[in-house]
């Protein structure tokens, strides 16, 4: 901790490019934030820190994030800094149209233009829901100053007639129930208050969830960041330290690339295995380790997660609630029990190593955090598909999945795009069976475009009214980290980008086999080259803007659907001046 915490030699730092000058330009930078009633002893060299803030009240998830940075504040004042916020483009996954995923890259792309073109020496990063946190630190990784992530933090357990609810999960299982006439349209609306009753995000391991303990086991956020409730006191404590962290962390250079390492990211990929992660962070790790330099293969979930058993009992892979596994001892509990597969060297922005961190972390609740000799499921990582119909890989979650499924052969009944698919989904002439292999085309990043969670369709409603309540369903889309079935996602190429989905037919047999990571169509290969011949083609969605930029640049699933202009690091020097 001594060697951590002091201040070592470095260059000046970059706000001095600024707040440091005595000339007209150092005059315009001073005079102009001295509007805001700042003294001139915080321009004395003090670190800057930015608290990037993606607070919007159209983000529920992160409504309360400008609370959240008034006591990251404190500590940044409290431990010699000068601590400046500034707003980030918030993408609110249950709002924004037509999918906020759409959107990512763009908060990336702006969360690093305004760390590179400020005189700040270290970011604070203040997101939560789905995108907003992945899309900070690709952005923040990029430009590589010390940085710390701050989730918004689970709401609180829903509650419904006597029974917890769970965001999302029961979303999903709610309306199923709704279509198979197992409940009334009214009890189903009823539950919808009671879902959501406090601030925070999906408190379910939904993908907000997931990446919040991502970060945590990355060593880029705090102890408990993942599961301590939105609106805990302790969450805002949690602020207040991060803001002392931060500089310290400006103080001895301790910059982003430093944490962001090939056994942070292995660390990542078996504790998101460990608590029945989201599919979503799949996509976001590929993607922040290209930002870094880190090489990452989206088969390296399936190698270094293979043999993870699922410990955390969480919806929707198991029983309980966010609220419960921080209860039952959170992260640092769940990384104890797993400590003899973990990077424990590994580097945190707390000070010490995870190790160190996790070192002698109790767990309170065996239902919710199970030992290694009781798992809740023997095997909870990431299958990796390929085969003729994923030359590039497709993604199955088993932990989520029916394993009865997890084999099967059947006749694709194919929907060309998600308007075709609500339009015939209910149709009682609609040819299917509980055999039948659901084939969604058209929702990959490019075909969109943005990739949305659709790819746990809804099933059949003459199935589901004779009691099927799982399918195997294949698509080059995504699904939110609540929803649960035998679902085969992010099939790359993706047929927007004439991957072999984009020739499958009705009444094609699909062979799943998950053990063998095997996805293939049973078509021949001359028959799929007569029907490459006769494909119209991919389609113009925008001539203008930032989708139109989107879809010419976006790279696959496979790679992290970041643009490909994008990968990499731009650095923080900006050698010149404004006037």
């Amino acid at each position: 901790m001594a060697d951590d915490n002091s201040e070592r030699p470095v260059k000046p730092r970059r706000s001095q490019h600024s707040y440091g000058k005595l000339d007209r330009d150092g005059f315009i930078h001073r005079s102009w934030m001295k509007a805001q009633g700042l003294p001139d002893d915080v321009f004395d060299g003090r670190p800057v820190i930015g608290i990037c803030n993606t607070w919007s009240e159209l983000t529920p998830c992160n409504a309360h994030l400008r609370e959240i940075a008034e006591y990251v504040k404190r500590g940044v004042w409290e431990a010699g800094g000068l601590p400046l916020e500034f707003p980030a483009m918030s993408l609110g996954e249950t709002q924004m149209r037509p999918t906020a995923m759409l959107f990512r890259n763009l908060l990336a792309m702006e969360v690093e233009e305004s760390i590179r073109g400020n005189p700040i020496d270290g970011v604070v990063l203040l997101g939560g829901c789905d995108k907003t946190t992945p899309g900070q630190l690709m952005g923040a990784a990029s430009v590589d100053l010390p940085t710390l992530v701050i989730s918004s933090g689970p709401m609180l357990n829903g509650k419904f007639r006597g029974k917890n609810i769970g965001s999302g999960t029961d979303v999903w299982r709610l309306s199923e129930a709704v279509r198979a006439g197992e409940i009334t349209k009214e009890d189903f609306f009823a539950a919808e208050s009671a879902m959501s009753r406090s601030r925070g995000f999906c408190n379910t391991m939904g993908s907000a969830s997931s990446f919040a303990a991502v970060a945590e086991s990355l060593g880029v956020a705090m102890p408990y960041n993942g599961t301590l409730p939105a609106v805990d006191a302790r969450r805002q404590a949690m602020a207040h330290i991060s803001g002392r962290r931060i500089v310290e962390l400006v103080k001895s250079d301790q910059r982003l690339s430093s944490f962001l390492t090939r056994e942070a990211f292995e660390n990542a990929i078996m504790v998101h295995a460990a608590i029945g992660g989201s599919t979503n962070s799949v996509i976001h790790l590929l993607a922040l380790a290209g930002r870094v330099g880190v090489e990452l293969t989206l088969e390296d979930f399936d190698k270094v997660g293979k043999g993870i058993p699922l410990l955390a009992n969480i919806q929707p892979s198991g029983e309980y609630l966010m609220e419960d596994l921080h209860y039952a001892g959170g992260l640092p509990a769940l990384m104890n029990v797993l400590k003899d597969r973990l990077h424990v060297g590994a580097k945190s922005v707390e000070g010490r190593t995870v190790g160190e961190i996790f070192d002698g972390a109790g767990v309170y609740n065996a239902e919710v955090i199970a030992s290694l000799d009781n798992p809740i499921k023997e095997d909870a990582g990431m299958w990796v598909l390929h085969g003729n119909l994923a030359p590039d890989g497709a993604l199955i979650k088993p932990s989520a999945a029916t394993k009865e499924l997890l084999s099967h052969r059947g006749k694709a009944v194919v929907f060309e795009n998600i308007e075709e698919f609500k339009a015939r989904i209910d149709d009682p002439d609609l040819e299917v069976d509980e055999n039948s292999v659901l084939l969604l085309k058209g929702c990959g990043p490019k075909g969109y475009p943005g990739m949305p969670e659709v790819g746990n369709m809804p099933l059949p409603e003459k199935l589901l009214k004779k009691g099927v309540r799982d399918m195997v369903r294949v698509s080059d889309a995504r699904m939110s980290g609540t929803a649960f079935g035998t679902v085969v996602l992010h099939v790359s190429p993706e047929a927007e980008a004439g991957g072999p989905l984009a020739f499958v037919e009705t009444g094609d047999e699909i062979l799943l086999d998950g053990p063998g990571r095997r996805l293939e169509l049973l078509v021949s290969d001359e028959e799929l080259a007569k029907r490459r011949e006769r494909w119209a083609g991919p389609t113009e969605h925008s001539t203008r803007g930032y989708v139109h930029l989107y879809t010419n640049h976006v790279q696959q699933a496979n790679k992290g659907c970041d643009l490909d202009f994008l990968v990499g690091g731009s650095g923080d020097e900006v050698k010149r001046e404004s006037h």
